[in-house]
């Protein structure tokens, strides 16, 4: 059973915020939304925070992006979908060290 917006974000009850909206209008797992609703938002969010972040990407990220997508199947790409997501809300990224580590 998938766990409530609540356990992933600052929401708390009546706090009249949008994760409060979206809890009561799609359900407090986002259970009324289809998985492609659910897909479509990862990426809309996914896409804007990519613009805010600083630097750029290697060339080579791009290209691993299509090897994953045309490679993987679903049930690996979902699994790589939440890693990433575990590894960008949690984990050391390239630009929390002082050396730059190429793709070999």
């Amino acid at each position: 059973m998938s766990k409530p917006v609540g356990h992933f974000t600052s929401y708390t009850l009546n706090d009249g915020s949008l994760l409060e909206s979206l809890q009561e209008e799609y359900g407090p797992s986002f259970e009324q939304m289809t998985k492609r609703e659910k897909l479509f938002l990862i990426s809309a969010i996914a896409i804007q925070l990519c613009d805010q972040s600083p630097g750029s990407c290697r060339n080579e990220i791009y290209i691993v992006g299509h090897q994953a997508n045309s490679s993987l199947p679903v049930g690996d790409r979902e699994g790589l979908i939440e890693a990433l997501i575990n590894q960008v809300r949690w984990g050391r990224s390239l630009s929390d060290t002082a050396e730059v580590l190429p793709m070999e």
